[in-house]
């Protein structure tokens, strides 16, 4: 069964700035292929979203997973009612 991924606005926007922060650095092809396998790690995770550890704190049920070392990717559980202000919680 496959799930949806669903990004939050501020994700949106951190993945953007991201982009921009290595075509600074590496240029713009460098940049597209980084963001690019990025995303498709994070569609992936639509077919097998159980990855990464768990985290007891402020956000019940949030998984983070690594990404290349550098990055670290934050996952609802399955089934996790998702409001508005606990997507704002994240930004807290």
């Amino acid at each position: 069964m496959a799930f949806k991924v669903v990004f939050h606005p501020a994700a949106e926007r951190e993945v953007n700035d991201l982009f921009d922060t290595i075509e600074l650095n590496a240029g713009p092809l460098v940049a597209s292929r980084y963001v690019d396998s990025l995303l498709d790690f994070i569609e992936s995770l639509a077919g097998f979203p159980k990855r990464g550890t768990v985290r007891e704190g402020k956000i019940e049920g949030l998984g983070i997973i690594g990404y290349r070392r550098r990055l670290s990717i934050g996952i609802f559980a399955e089934g996790r009612n998702v409001t508005t202000d606990l997507l704002e919680e994240r930004l807290s």
